[in-house]
């Protein structure tokens, strides 16, 4: 089990990434916090524990989800109560995408990209770009659009065009001393350039001058092409969670 003083950490970066990436609508059930947004992202359509001692009650916890339409897809981390794999593994829910969260410390050196625009909201070229890119389904734009107009200020949407054509994005969103970094893209006849650097880079300069000192970012523990990057940056794991998704989905 994770020391006190860990959990807390793992607590507050879990709070900041769910007000940087909000959900359309969240209610908190027996420990554990419910976000639902329409089924657009597992990160905010999933069940994320906020304390060891939740409860492990699996009915009772996935009923909303049920009553949603939506499937219920567990995400746990260190804060999930330590019986719960088992609890899921035993009705055969399989665990995916292993991710984990990280925070460096920012710092002066890093400096703004004058070929990174920065806006507090996103433009009809950035939303278009994101649903293209990301890719967006159809059906979910009016979701994806008011979950990035939900984001607290100050936000920012960074964009590298050339002859009006997006090669690479990512968003900001800052909160007291910390900037949370989301859904950095770059397209693909754009890669090897050097544009997710320096797009990243820019919005941590942009952030430093907002009073952020860290940092944080969740990946996929299996995208090769990101970690030496933020490893080079100063990223460093402060832990891991995983999904669970149930049988047949």
């Amino acid at each position: 089990m994770s020391p006190p003083e860990k959990l807390d950490e793992v607590r507050r970066l879990e709070e900041l990434a769910f007000r940087g990436w909000p959900a359309l609508e969240s209610r908190d059930v027996a420990g554990w916090r419910l976000r639902f947004s329409g089924g657009y992202t597992k990160r905010s359509n999933s069940i994320n524990a906020l304390s060891i001692d939740a409860s492990t009650d699996v009915e009772v916890i996935e009923a909303p989800y049920r009553e949603h339409g939506l499937p219920p897809v567990w995400r746990l981390s260190p804060l999930a109560p330590p019986s719960m794999d088992g609890v899921l593994a035993a009705r055969g829910y399989r665990a995916i995408e292993r991710s984990l969260m990280q925070r460096c410390p920012l710092h002066e050196a890093f400096v703004s990209d004058p070929a990174v625009v920065i806006r507090p909201a996103p433009t009809p070229a950035w939303i278009e770009a994101f649903c293209v890119h990301s890719p967006v389904r159809p059906e979910h734009r009016p979701t994806m659009e008011r979950m990035l107009a939900a984001i607290a200020p100050p936000a920012g949407f960074a964009l590298v065009e050339n002859a009006g054509r997006p090669m690479a994005m990512a968003i900001g969103a800052v909160e007291g001393d910390h900037m949370g970094l989301f859904d950095v893209l770059v397209m693909p006849e754009a890669r090897r350039q050097g544009l997710a650097r320096r797009v990243t880079e820019s919005l941590y300069a942009w952030a430093w001058r907002r009073g952020a000192r860290f940092a944080y970012l969740q990946v996929v523990e299996s995208n090769a092409a990101a970690m030496p990057l933020y490893a080079a940056q100063g990223f460093r794991t402060v832990y891991a969670y995983e999904y669970r998704v149930p049988p047949h989905s």
